[in-house]
């Protein structure tokens, strides 16, 4: 059945007879926290040999015999399927018209969209697909801010809009950090702007934004390179080009104020709220230079373009977002050689 939108955190506390559950998005870091929760939840652990099963994508005609296998030990059995895909549609089908009593939590970070196995899931009474992809805006603020006190610590609103423009891509990424974060603070301490900047300035998806800043500041190469580097530390291709259109939405809004305001790029770059980190200043600023509001909208939509193109199914998403990221950088180019300031 298809899950209410707001019904997921419930959900997540008790599945109920809910029998599988296909975790789907972008967010795969997401994906695996969710998985690991329903399966502590119906199995009390993650490494119990009587309690819980792991399969792989390869493993489909084992799925329904694992689904049925009573614990020797007593209790509910968990079975884990990683890499889940539409070619499992078949075996799951056939696991519906059993009455296994196993909870199966299928983890499909790249399930395509459309999607036979969501189709199949959807429409069964005792099956749920969860989409997981990364939160943006007060959705992520409240993340960063109840992360953040559970683990003992708080964090001024600047410092949580701060943390919120650089987070999020990856759950578990984002959860790292603040764990970071909440350490350097220590027990019942606070995290001002200063200390979110200091600490979550080396974040492990550096690369990305290094890609970004460098294609607006019209560094084809550097773009590039690190462009290249994200995506092998593992960065989905829309999660680029979503990153890569909040990065251009941001200057649009700055070069918007600063031609509003009649202000120069730094002091438009040094009005941005939250603040540029610092080590990005200067090409943040460049790009205010380069970039008139007409062109950042342009390079929004061929970026959006290419979102959607990366969503359909057997297209190249790779190639389709690195040629948009390097268009971008391309244009910026451009514009440097003319000279415009």
């Amino acid at each position: 059945m298809k899950l209410e939108r707001g019904r997921t955190a419930a959900f997540l506390r008790d599945p109920g007879p809910c029998r599988v559950v296909v975790l789907y998005g972008e967010d795969a870091g997401l994906i695996r926290e969710r998985a690991d929760a329903l399966i502590r939840l119906i199995a009390g652990g993650l490494d119990d040999p009587f309690r819980v099963a792991e399969l792989t994508a390869d493993d489909g005609a084992r799925l329904t015999d694992e689904a049925a296998t009573l614990s020797l030990t007593g209790g509910r059995r968990a079975v884990r399927m990683r890499d889940a895909g539409n070619a499992l549609t078949p075996h799951v089908r056939a696991l519906l018209k059993t009455k296994a009593p196993a909870l199966v939590v299928m983890e499909a970070p790249s399930l395509g969209t459309p999607s036979s196995l969501r189709t199949l899931v959807d429409a069964a009474p005792d099956a749920v697909s969860i989409g997981c992809f990364p939160e943006e805006g007060a959705a992520l603020e409240d993340t960063i801010r109840s992360t953040l006190r559970a683990l003992g610590a708080a964090a001024d609103p600047d410092a949580v809009s701060w943390l919120g423009a650089q987070l999020g891509a990856d759950r578990a990424s984002t959860r790292a950090e603040l764990e970071k974060l909440a350490l350097y603070a220590g027990p019942g301490g606070r995290v001002d702007l200063a200390a979110a900047m200091e600490c979550v300035g080396d974040l492990s998806g550096l690369s990305l934004d290094d890609a970004l800043f460098a294609a607006t500041d019209g560094d084809v190469a550097a773009a590039d390179r690190a462009l290249e580097l994200a995506m092998a530390e593992g960065a989905a291709p829309v999660q680029v080009l979503r990153m890569g259109l909040g990065h251009l939405r941001r200057l649009h809004r700055i070069r918007a104020k600063m031609d509003a305001e009649g202000l120069g790029a730094a002091e438009a770059a040094r009005s941005a709220r939250p603040p540029v980190f610092y080590r990005r200043v200067a090409p943040f600023t460049r790009a205010l230079g380069l970039w008139p509001q007409a062109a950042l909208a342009a390079a929004m939509a061929g970026l959006t373009e290419a979102e959607k193109g990366c969503k359909r199914t057997g297209w190249p998403d790779e190639v389709l977002c690195r040629n948009a990221i390097l268009a971008v950088a391309r244009r910026a180019a451009v514009e440097r050689r003319r000279g415009r300031r």
